[in-house]
């Protein structure tokens, strides 16, 4: 296979919503903490998420003050900083928006490792951007002119970093790019028995405005776990033609 094997891994109340109200509740504490022993039973080289979810819990909203005067033009190829690292995370940021300020996230619970981080742009973003990267030792790689193809981005990852298995962990416009790409494997699915109900919460899949006809997608049962409270872990495999 010239790209990694790719499992989504996501957690989601009882109506299929991956964000609500619903994860403040008292009880959703130990599906959450079950959705991170499930990420490391795993034990995947990297995991991927959109922009809007690493400004929310990594980036913290921070703004970077770039220089844009007297920039040397940057060629848009493909930058290793560390090819060697043990984890990866991977931030799909097609403009270059995201405020780091190291290369890499330090771990945040007992599940995870300290991830160097790999950008994933678009030929748009900015040379003062660009030099920011490097400048302090963040990877990027671009996977398209002025939108993103996500085959070529996996296979990238595969090829710069020898990245095998990766896991795709939100959001759903993210999540929705793979899945209608044909580039999601397996789906592993903790399921937190609340219903959120709220109509404008994002749901385990969405579809981009630009699809018109996105194709249906058939999964199979693999296993299924039951977990304490009523809560349960799906696992399902997609058929291959």
């Amino acid at each position: 296979m010239e790209r990694p094997y790719i499992i989504c891994h996501m957690l989601t109340s009882l109506d299929g919503k991956i964000i609500g109200d619903y994860l403040n509740e008292e009880r959703a504490a130990y599906f959450i903490d079950q959705y991170e022993k499930i990420h490391d039973h795993y034990g995947c080289k990297a995991w991927i998420c959109g922009r809007v979810t690493m400004e929310e819990h990594f980036t913290l909203g921070h703004k970077l003050n770039l220089k844009q005067d007297n920039i040397p033009t940057i060629p848009r190829t493909d930058y290793v900083a560390e090819k060697d690292a043990k984890t990866y995370v991977i931030a799909v940021d097609p403009s270059g928006k995201l405020g780091w300020t190291e290369n890499s996230i330090a771990p945040w619970n007992e599940y995870r490792s300290e991830d160097h981080i790999v950008e994933v742009l678009t030929e748009q973003v900015s040379d003062a951007y660009l030099a920011h990267l490097k400048n302090i030792g963040i990877s990027y790689i671009f996977g398209g002119k002025e939108s993103l193809n996500f085959t070529v981005i996996v296979e990238k990852l595969k090829n710069l970093f020898s990245i095998d298995e990766l896991m795709v962990e939100g959001g759903g416009f993210l999540n929705g790019s793979f899945l209608n790409e044909g580039l999601i494997d397996e789906l592993s699915l903790v399921l937190v028995p609340i219903a959120d109900g709220a109509s404008n919460s994002v749901t385990l899949f969405e579809t981009s405005s630009y699809l018109n006809n996105p194709k249906p997608v058939n999964f199979y049962l693999k296993a299924i776990e039951k977990l304490d409270d009523g809560g349960l872990w799906l696992k399902y495999v997609t058929k291959r033609d």
